[in-house]
């Protein structure tokens, strides 16, 4: 017990009596006890107490990577569905190509039309 042994025990035993006296003895080993008890009952709650903390710190640095996990989901979603962007390269692609149009006159605009050409047939009657 405490790292005493039988000897150290029987002195405290010895020295206690002298100094208290037979009376007094049974009520000093009572609260003796008492702070015993009340010692590891503390001891108990403080380390039921650093054990809940440790919990709660794993828990929030999980959260925190879960957390990390997606706002970096989010800034590839993002990155992925820039609209806006895509709508802005595209009306610049289209005003480069309305330049180069513009700036070579040698195109020119055709007609497009959908009409049935006449057979070779109707063309060969009329001669």
């Amino acid at each position: 017990m405490f790292g005493m042994g039988f000897t150290e025990i029987v002195i405290i035993l010895v020295i206690a009596i002298l100094f208290l006296g037979p009376d007094k003895l049974p009520s000093a080993m009572v609260d003796i006890a008492k702070f015993f008890r009340q010692m590891k009952k503390t001891v108990g709650t403080m380390k039921d107490t650093l054990e809940e903390e440790m919990n709660v710190s794993e828990i929030k640095q999980e959260a925190l990577e879960y957390k990390k996990q997606l706002l970096d989901a989010q800034d590839e979603i993002q990155k992925v569905t820039n609209i806006p962007d895509i709508g802005a390269k595209l009306t610049d692609l289209t005003d480069d190509i309305i330049g180069d149009i513009e700036k070579n006159p040698e195109v020119k605009e055709e007609k497009v039309t959908f009409k049935k050409k006449k057979k070779q047939e109707d063309d060969t009657k009329d001669v």
